[in-house]
């Protein structure tokens, strides 16, 4: 789950991280109003799941409450990465003598955290990878022992070399690392984390996201979901039980279990396909799965093609097929659908599904070519 900047704010202030004051505003009176609390610059930020909030217009500096006003005005209900913006944080602006970048993520390969910091703060992090990647420092956390002293102590001398400055980076830096892991985060970084003319260092932005499998301990954090920051599609997989990730290709994907799912995305760009998705409706054959899936593939209008892999292990293919015949009579799908489907009683799921006037397949390869080769 992800959340907003304010909302990753609360949790590093209840962390006693250095963050300096803010509020949300959802209109440009009320920015205006906050911006004559606080009194000289502010800055006038969008809240909205999406980066480079900055390069779209969504960050906007304001010498007072009327320029507050308007740079609210301009950013209240402006599209980013097709997400609209509901809401503005004001916050006092703050005198900078250096940026840099720090940040925790969990790294699958070595199934641990990763704290990685860079002096390059202030600028994507992925830019910096990709451009400079030895300006980036990673070290791996032990869970059962957590950011020890003198990891947070080198990690903060890559950034600085006051050593007043290094103190006060290694204490946010454990801080940082407590905010993590009490919260069940993915992620959870400072970008950027400046030091001020004074020698304060200070968190002045803030995100997080949210590991799924931990918010039924965390039910504070997950009071904080947004849904009418969500795109509609993710909103709908999750109340439907479906794991969904929108991705940037035409071939819509429909596939049970995970594994199968992000094989099936590595075979159509093997056969010179786009994947459109990442859908996995689980190993459950309801038909109200199927006809969610269906419907939210359908709906992305870049899709071209459908392409249904399924694999009946506990799932029994006769029931998937019902479930896929039953979605597309209460569905107008005008796109070609091609369907993959074996394992359990599989004559049987390929059985119904050809009366129905639809070709099963077994061959996994052979599927995907045909719905790749579908895209017009």
């Amino acid at each position: 789950m992800n959340i907003h900047e304010y909302q990753a704010k609360e949790i590093f202030r209840s962390h006693g991280m250095p963050v300096p004051p803010g509020e949300i505003a959802t209109s440009p009176e009320a920015a205006a109003a906050l911006a004559e609390e606080y009194g000289g610059r502010v800055v006038v930020k969008a809240q909205v799941h999406a980066g480079g909030r900055g390069k779209a217009g969504g960050v906007k500096l304001a010498a007072g409450p009327e320029e507050a006003a308007e740079a609210a005005r301009a950013i209240l209900g402006m599209q980013i990465k097709g997400l609209t913006v509901h809401k503005v944080l004001v916050t006092p602006a703050a005198e900078i003598a250096s940026e840099a970048y720090v940040g925790i993520v969990m790294d699958r390969a070595s199934q641990r955290p990763v704290f990685m910091v860079s002096a390059e703060g202030g600028i994507d992090i992925e830019e910096v990878a990709r451009e400079n990647p030895e300006a980036i420092h990673r070290q791996p956390i032990d869970p059962r022992y957590g950011l020890l002293n003198h990891q947070a102590s080198r990690l903060a001398f890559h950034l600085y070399d006051d050593i007043g400055v290094v103190r006060q980076a290694s204490d946010v830096l454990q801080r940082l690392w407590h905010a993590y892991e009490d919260s069940g985060a993915t992620l959870a970084e400072v970008n950027p984390l400046v030091v001020t003319p004074d020698g304060d260092v200070v968190a002045i932005d803030a995100k997080m996201n949210i590991d799924d499998n931990e918010l039924f301990r965390q039910p504070d954090i997950a009071a904080m979901r947004d849904e009418e920051a969500e795109a509609s599609s993710e909103r709908r997989a999750r109340e439907a039980g479906l794991s969904y990730i929108k991705l940037d290709g035409n071939v819509g994907c429909c596939v049970n279990g995970a594994g199968l799912a992000m094989a099936t995305m590595d075979l159509v760009k093997y056969y010179g396909g786009e994947p459109a998705n990442f859908l996995d409706i689980g190993g459950s054959s309801n038909p109200d799965k199927v006809v969610a899936a269906l419907s939210i593939i359908g709906e992305d209008p870049h899709v071209r093609s459908i392409l249904f892999n399924i694999f009946g292990g506990i799932t029994r293919c006769d029931d998937v097929a019902n479930g896929i015949v039953e979605a597309t009579d209460r569905l107008e799908l005008d796109l070609p659908i091609t369907i993959r489907l074996t394992g359990t009683n599989e004559e049987e799921g390929v059985a119904i599904l050809e009366e129905h006037g639809f070709q099963a397949m077994i061959d996994m390869d052979e599927a995907v070519q045909r719905a790749v080769g579908a895209v017009s």
